[in-house]
């Protein structure tokens, strides 16, 4: 989470980004481990930005010590489900109807074996959304070249059993369209690593970007170009969006002959892609029906 910022530096951010894009559908990940801060800073996002959508997913990669042990964080576990709870409790309270509280899963080499044991205990616990992505080599977490991707293989075989499972829930609000989107994702990821290219068109750093803790915004958080930082432009996003060195990142993304599927680029690459539209459309629909 962006935790790494100041109170006010948070709170800037916040502010920029609702000005220049709202309403909006504001995505915080979190490892969870600010327990004592994260519900309350939540809290206050929510309340800034009112017209957004605001949701929170913590992440869930295994139960109790096999977590902390992929994590390399001990304590990780227990602080996180106390950070979930913290979270519900805002989302109960009716101070934040904007809110939704999601688990995350990264499935990776590490917990394939364990996904079942990680998917009963994410049901268990009831979250507004659950939703997985596929683990990958990224400058952003340092993991270049350390062979967390699981074959593709191995991959189909747990996301197609959870595309079964979740067929068989029922989801509100905007977990609904969620939904309807990460079971076009799910097959959009294994024709990625099937065809190892860029299946539809990318728009990352023309329509998404990724904002690192220290304030640098990058293109995506696969390839981490800087289009430049937040704090030397006192938070206005603005100015980085429409500099020249933005303008050159965008014609790198275009040229470059790179592929991958981070999850929230390919949700901005599908919904600017007709034929993806279409069968997000069709699954939204049927669930209504």
């Amino acid at each position: 989470m962006v935790l790494a910022f100041l109170r006010r530096d948070l709170e800037d951010l916040c502010q920029s980004a609702y000005e220049l894009c709202r309403p909006a559908i504001l995505n915080i990940p979190t490892n969870g481990l600010l327990h004592r801060q994260i519900p309350a800073r939540v809290a206050e996002i929510a309340h800034r930005c009112p017209d957004s959508q605001l949701i929170v997913n913590l992440s869930l990669d295994g139960v109790g010590l096999r977590h902390d042990e992929i994590r390399n964080v001990p304590g990780n576990f227990e602080r996180a489900m106390e950070t979930y709870r913290g979270l519900k409790e805002v989302a109960a309270s009716g101070k934040a109807p904007n809110l939704t509280v999601g688990l995350h899963t990264v499935i990776s080499a590490f917990n394939l074996a364990e996904f079942d044991e990680v998917y009963a205990l994410a049901q268990k616990l009831e979250p507004d959304s659950y939703v997985t992505e596929i683990a990958e080599e990224r400058v952003e977490l340092d993991t270049v070249g350390s062979g967390i991707t699981p074959s593709v293989e191995d991959y189909a075989r747990v996301i197609d059993r959870l595309s079964e499972r979740l067929r068989d829930r029922s989801f509100r609000g905007i977990s609904h369209v969620t939904q309807a989107l990460r079971r076009v994702y799910y097959d959009l990821v294994k024709r990625i690593m099937r065809e190892q290219r860029q299946v539809i068109p990318c728009y990352a750093g023309w329509i998404s970007a990724h904002i690192m803790p220290d304030g640098e915004v990058w293109e995506c958080s696969v390839m981490g170009t800087s289009m430049g930082s937040l704090r030397e432009v006192d938070y206005d996003l603005r100015r980085i969006w429409t500099s020249a060195r933005a303008r050159a990142v965008r014609r790198a993304v275009k040229t470059r002959g790179c592929y991958c599927p981070v999850a929230n680029i390919s949700y901005t690459n599908m919904m600017c892609h007709p034929g993806s539209v279409v069968k997000v459309a069709l699954n939204f629909v049927r669930r209504e029906t």
